[in-house]
């Protein structure tokens, strides 16, 4: 259980949009840390195993999107998508999937996630390795709750989602606050 255990230390090399570039495509890459995005915040993390895949478009990451407000009303900070995908994918699905408050981390190499020990192999799918689909909440770079679906294994015959759906999350955290 990854709970009490701080997470890893990675580089994520990100694209941001600059105007000073110019051109047609003004981006510039910015390399953020995990402490850039854990550090002195309360937030939900949650990964999946691709951009632009039927769960992880029409479902999880869209109703993290429309439920960010509710997930504030807890004390969560910030929600953070984590994807093996590089940063030019990343941002394409966030552009494509009309994100306003949410955030996606690009794990182009998969370190993160093979350091959170959630690094599987979905070649039967195509893919090579990719996440294993979790969530947690994370306080100043400490897991509090964890969040992992059933069945974790490489070539995965299905794509189980359900205990890191945002709904799901969101009651727990409701839960904890009232007790």
């Amino acid at each position: 259980m990854l709970i009490g255990r701080k997470v890893p230390s990675v580089t994520f090399r990100t694209r941001v949009r600059d105007e000073e570039v110019g051109g047609p495509n003004p981006f510039r890459w910015q390399d953020m840390t995990s402490d850039d995005y854990f550090k002195g915040k309360k937030v939900v993390l949650f990964s999946l195993p691709g951009a632009f895949t039927p769960t992880c478009s029409t479902f999880q990451l869209p109703d993290f999107e429309k439920l960010y407000s509710e997930f504030q009303a807890v004390g969560i900070d910030e929600i953070y998508c984590i994807s093996v995908n590089d940063a030019f994918v990343m941002n394409a699905w966030g552009k494509q999937q009309g994100l306003a408050n949410v955030k996606l981390i690009p794990d182009g190499s998969g370190e993160f996630t093979r350091k959170m020990g959630m690094l599987v192999s979905k070649d039967n799918l195509g893919f090579g390795m990719r996440s294993w689909r979790y969530a947690a909440i994370i306080n100043d770079g400490v897991v509090e709750q964890w969040f992992e679906e059933e069945g974790y294994s490489d070539n995965c015959d299905s794509d189980p989602y359900g205990v890191s759906s945002p709904q799901n999350i969101l009651e727990k955290l409701k839960e904890k606050q009232a007790a």
